[in-house]
């Protein structure tokens, strides 16, 4: 796949509201990361139907762009990593292990994309990702460098390194949420190819054992909340810190709330709860 095919930059600048300029610098790296964040939902609804959804650019910018959808973090970033390519930033896929609720990093497999991005004569990197849909995920991209701590977008982000068998040195993603630094995921630097993770897609969406296929997983991003639906359960929490949560009352309800506070139009007949 070429990395513009059925891609055009103008429809997806224009529909993040990005209006700022378009140089390969920090700036709008950070920018166009965080209006990308806020301007397309988070979800998993192909995966629910137990359906790889494609990554051709095409069809994400039908789905994505063009259509009342969102996608999971192999459209989310595919089409990330496209837009910055196409503004003159290096781009490399990585991939991570996602150890929010275990304590074993080796118990899951590596199937989250991350971006690893060059800024044209900065030495630093960074990294940026707008496909994980947690409280946890980065608002804006972040310098790849251990020793500190980043903010972006008013969440608070570091880096620390982990030991394991492997012979690359192993990246901890780390938030502060609720008063500590709680581990996201981690990753090596060894790059991966657009088609290694459509047999990593594939995996997620079809297996019976993935997350993604058993349960309804949505999030939006705004300026002043994070809004998640799990399953039927609606958790809005707020940037002064209040959470609020609510059940659902059922697929009625579910999908109204798609609707209204999500901006997404499930396809008619899919079964939301399990």
């Amino acid at each position: 796949m070429s990395d513009s095919d059925g891609f055009d930059l103008d429809e997806y600048l224009a529909h993040l509201g990005w209006a700022g300029e378009r140089r390969p610098d920090t700036a709008t790296l950070k920018g166009v990361h965080l209006a990308h964040m806020r301007g397309i939902p988070f979800e998993n609804l192909d995966a629910l139907r137990r359906t790889a959804p494609s990554l051709e650019l095409s069809d994400l910018m039908a789905k994505l762009l063009r259509s009342r959808r969102g996608g999971y973090c192999y459209e989310q970033n595919t089409l990330l990593a496209t837009a910055l390519r196409a503004l003159g930033f290096g781009v490399t896929l990585l991939t991570a292990r996602v150890v929010v609720g275990t304590d074993r990093i080796e118990s899951r497999p590596r199937t989250h994309m991350t971006l690893r991005v060059d800024v044209p004569g900065d030495p630093q990197p960074y990294l940026a990702d707008v496909g994980f849909g947690a409280i946890g995920a980065l608002l804006e991209p972040v310098p790849l460098v251990l020793g500190g701590e980043f903010e972006d977008a008013g969440r608070r982000h570091r880096f620390v390194r982990v030991p394991h068998r492997g012979p690359l040195e192993m990246w901890m993603l780390e938030a502060y949420i609720d008063g500590s630094w709680q581990p996201q995921y981690a990753f090596t630097l060894e790059p991966f190819e657009h088609v290694d993770f459509e047999v990593i897609n594939w995996h997620i969406a079809t297996n019976p054992r993935s997350p993604f296929t058993q349960r309804l997983f949505v999030q939006r991003v705004t300026a002043d909340r994070h809004l998640l639906l799990h399953g039927s359960l609606l958790t809005e929490t707020w940037a002064d810190g209040q959470v609020h949560k609510r059940e659902l009352a059922d697929e009625a309800d579910v999908r109204r709330v798609l609707d209204e506070e999500f901006g997404i139009e499930a396809p008619e007949g899919m079964k939301l709860l399990s």
